[in-house]
This record gives C-alpha cells, structure tokens and sequence, in this order.
C-alpha cells in the first residue's frame, strides 16, 4: 500500500550553480537596467556644447553636469548594495527602477544650472541602488565557471558599449531634437524593465542587519570634498583657502570612513574584501582605469564639436571605430578567458587601451580625424572589450555569500569614484593650458587632458602586473 508521503513528490531543488530556468531572460533585464545606468553617464557628453550654451556654464563648471551623478552614484553605492542584502535585491532593485526614471524626467525639464545638477545628483541615487542589485543578481543567477564569465562578458560589454552608444544617443537627441530627449527616453525604458523584472526576476534571501549610514555619508562626504578641491584649483590655484580647506576636509573624512568602518559591526565595506592581493590590485586598477576613460569620452567628444566643427549626432558616430571593436573583443572574451589565464587578457586589454590614449593625446588643432582620432579609438575600443570582464570577474571572485552585496557594491563603487576623482584632476590639468582662441584651447586643453589619461593607463599596467598577475599565480599554484 503507498503511503500519502510516498505519492508526494519531493520539492524540485535548484542545482547549485545551475542558471535560473529564464536565465536568458534574468541576463537581458540585468543588462538592460545596467545599460541605463552607464548611458546616462555618457549621454551627455555630445551635448555639453549645447547645455553650455543654453545654461551658461564655465569650462569647469561644466564637469559637474557629470560629477554630480558619479560622485553620488558611487558614494552611495555601498549603500545601496547593503541595502539589496537587507531587504531583497529584486525588491530594490524595482524600487530602483521607480527612483531613476522619474529622477531621468527632472534631468530633462531643468531649467537652470543648479536644477540640472541637483537633478543629476538624484539621478545618481537611483543608479546607486540599482548597479550593485543588479550585479548581485547575476552573480547570485549564475555559478563560477563557464556560466558566469559567459554572463559577466555581457554585463562588461554593456559597461563598454553603454559609455560609448550614450554619446551616439545623445548626439542624436541634441541633433535632432534636444538634449533633453536622451533623459526622457529612460522612462518608458524603466517601466518596460519593472514589468520584466516582476515577472522573471528571482528574488534572493533577506539578511537581518542595518545600514552603515555613517560610513556611507563620510565615504560620498570625502569623495565630494576632494573633487570639490581639485575642480576649484583649476581657477583659484593649489593654495587657495577654497582648495586647501575641501582637500584637507576630503582626507580626514576617508580616514575617518575606514576608522568607522573597522568599529562598525556591519561595516558596508568589510576591510575583509581587501584581503586579497587580487581583488585590492582590481579596485586600484578599475579606478585608473575608468578615470582615465572618463576623460577620454569628456574631452574627446568637446574636441571633435570644437575643433571639427561637427554636429552632435556626428560627434556621437565619431566613437563607433571604437565602440565596434569593444563590442567584437568583448564576446569573444568568454571563449579566450576558457584557453588563456585571466590576468593575461587582463594585461593585454589594459596596455591596448594605453597605447590607443597614447596616441590619442597626440591631438591638436590640424589633426586629422582618421589618423589621429579614429585609428587610435580602435585600440582603444580592442582594449576594453579584452579589460572589463576579467577586471570584474576579479573584483568578485573568491567573495563569501555574506559578502556578495558588498563586494558588488564596491566593484562599481571604485568605477565611478575612481571616474570622478580622475575627471577633476584631468580637468585641472587641462586649465593650465588655457588659450584665447577657443578651438585652440579646446585642442590644446583635449591633449593635455588625454595625455593625463594615459599616464593613468600606465599606472593601471603596472597595477596588473604587481598585484593581480602575482596573487593569481599564487592561488593557481595552491589550487595543484
């Protein structure tokens, strides 16, 4: 006879390491939402011409129209990652969804210098609550191995190929019909991915805890103070009371951030996570990096509109040299991750995009556009799509459970401080080459601010090379 417990089929139980049964799916609405987030880092880029016209800005008045979100977006990004560990990261990352297409919609109907950088500092609010949910997830979604160099190939190249499609899209917008159009269009984008993310996304286990409050304000408090110094120091000089106090009021509050962070009993950053010799090394190298790639796009995208006299739109198709070529190398990046060691692809992608800068910061007023924009764009474009997946497969692996929202967090955390930092330093350098004529300053400002990029580039190298090629040796040579 059969018993009642023997008729009841037992309860289906996932596979550890087996994607979720929309695995497909989860991967799209994750990169979709990611996609958004880096977009509107970028989208104004082709229209800083415009918007500087229309609102009055100054040259270094300017940076902050991008400051503004990245400093936010990764100050509060340690956050926002705790906060998917707190309550779900499907349920923030919905709610993140909400915050950032309505904040996208003030960006687009401001109407003066502060409204647009008050807007864009919100804006980074919902972008600091989405990024880390959404690389939660898919590191939750998909196991260590094939499955996730494979997924996190994608996110990479959504990284890549949303900083570059952001100034063709905001090019087209400003072109066509206003700058403001590229901000509108995350609206109907965010509801069509809620709806998505309902539907298909999993949600992942609450962890009982609170928020570090006090480390995330002194760690986006710091930031600020620093970018605020070094963005004042273009105009006023190094030792002016407006640059000294913020600088001096930067570096006690980090220090105090990492005081905080060491007496804290769920600190948002676990002093743990830098450990490891390899993911240290990928935090310093994602921060030179992404620094040196900001101004790239910032100064690059001004110096075609001024010195070329092109339009937005066709300052926008002047990236696709590179934004092709990112996309070719990224795909291919799974497949030579399976026959080649993830630091030399590593390497190899990062002195590519240093010697494209290289060549790049070349630039001047009688510089051709393929020789000396295009053709240096290529190995630029070669050399993300070789860096960006293993330098975050690097950030994340070997990261405990507990750890995964944080480790996320600051993966993304280092990316956009690292852009914003490095933007103000690269903007103060392109102010000491000031000149009368205006497409003579832009040129001679663009080739100073490249040539900053690429001594980051080469102090990125040097990074890999002494941190993360030596500590992925060691633990290959453990593992035998």
């Amino acid at each position: 006879m059969t018993t009642t417990a023997q008729r009841t089929p037992a309860p289906a139980v996932k596979q550890p390491g087996r994607p979720p049964a929309h695995a497909t799916l989860v991967l799209a609405i994750i990169c979709v939402s990611y996609f958004m987030v880096i977009l509107d880092n970028s989208i104004v880029f082709t229209a800083l011409p415009q918007i500087r016209s229309a609102m009055g800005f100054s040259e270094t008045g300017l940076s902050w129209i991008t400051n503004a979100y990245v400093l936010v977006f990764g100050g509060l990004l340690l956050l926002g990652a705790r906060a998917g560990d707190l309550f779900g990261h499907r349920r923030v990352f919905l709610f993140s969804l909400v915050v950032f297409s309505l904040t996208s919609l003030l960006v687009g109907a401001a109407q003066t210098q502060w409204w647009l950088i008050g807007a864009r500092a919100l804006q980074g609010v919902g972008a600091a609550v989405l990024a880390p949910s959404a690389l939660s997830l898919l590191t939750r979604s998909f196991a260590e191995g094939r499955a996730r160099n494979r997924a996190m190939a994608a996110y990479s190249a959504v990284a890549g190929l949303g900083a570059a499609l952001g100034l063709v899209v905001g090019g087209l917008a400003a072109d066509l019909i206003s700058w403001r159009a590229g901000f509108f269009l995350n609206v109907p984008v965010g509801v069509l991915m809620m709806v998505m993310a309902l539907r298909y996304l999993p949600e992942t286990e609450r962890r009982g805890g609170r928020f570090d409050v006090a480390g995330a304000l002194l760690a986006t408090l710091g930031s600020t103070a620093l970018v605020l110094g070094i963005v004042e120091a273009a105009d006023s000089g190094w030792t002016a009371p407006a640059v000294v106090v913020p600088l001096v009021a930067g570096v006690v509050l980090l220090c105090s951030f990492v005081a905080v962070e060491r007496r804290a009993a769920q600190p948002i950053v676990p002093l743990r996570l830098f450990a490891s010799r390899e993911r240290s090394g990928a935090y310093v190298t994602r921060m030179l990096y992404m620094g040196a790639m900001m101004g790239f796009f910032f100064f690059t995208a001004q110096f075609v509109q001024s010195v070329y006299h092109w339009t937005p739109l066709q300052a926008g198709l002047a990236f696709l040299p590179m934004t092709l070529v990112n996309f070719v190398f990224a795909v291919q990046v799974p497949r030579l991750l399976e026959r080649v060691a993830r630091p030399l692809v590593l390497v190899a992608g990062v002195a590519l995009t240093a010697a494209g800068m290289a060549w790049l910061s070349r630039l001047g007023l009688h510089t051709p556009y393929l020789t000396g924009v295009g053709l240096p764009m290529v190995l630029i474009g070669a050399g993300q799509g070789l860096a960006l997946a293993p330098l975050t497969s690097s950030g994340i692996d070997g990261v405990a459970p507990a750890d995964a929202g944080a480790a996320s967090g600051l993966v993304n955390t280092v990316h956009q401080i690292g852009s914003a930092l490095a933007l103000s330093i690269l903007t103060a350098v392109a102010a000491t080459v000031s000149t009368a004529h205006a497409a003579v300053d832009i040129a001679a400002r663009s080739g100073a601010a490249l040539t900053g990029s690429a001594v980051l580039l080469a102090l990125a190298v040097v990074t890999v090379l002494t941190l993360i090629v030596p500590a992925r040796a060691t633990r290959n040579e453990r593992s035998l």
